[in-house]
């Protein structure tokens, strides 16, 4: 009984290796799938060993680094100032034009 089963097997492994979706897309799918395991393992390496460090307060201060204390009622009150109404729209040089000063713009216009 068990002979019969190993010989079909074999034939139908026969029968199927000759099919091109089991001969090319079986193993560019085990290919997918194995590496992306691998992938993983050097994604985290990267991660492992980053030179980077976080900032915190006591290292910006030994770096020379101050920050400034601001609140946001102080930045709205810096803005309110800001006229937003009158401005005008001045066109930036294009990369191959030379570059001109805003009132030689005013005065071509």
């Amino acid at each position: 009984m068990q002979f019969n089963f190993f010989t079909n097997a074999a034939e139908r492994l026969k029968h199927l290796s000759k099919k091109p979706s089991f001969r090319f897309g079986l193993p560019f799918l085990l290919f997918l799938f194995i590496g992306s395991f691998g992938l993983e393992h050097f994604a985290s390496l990267r991660y492992e060993f980053r030179r980077n460090q976080l900032l915190k307060p006591e290292n910006l201060e030994k770096l020379g680094i101050k920050k400034k204390e601001v609140s946001l009622e102080e930045e709205f009150e810096k803005y309110k100032k800001v006229d937003i109404n009158s401005w005008e729209n001045i066109r930036g040089p294009r990369p191959w034009e030379e570059p001109q000063q805003p009132q030689q713009q005013k005065s071509s216009a």
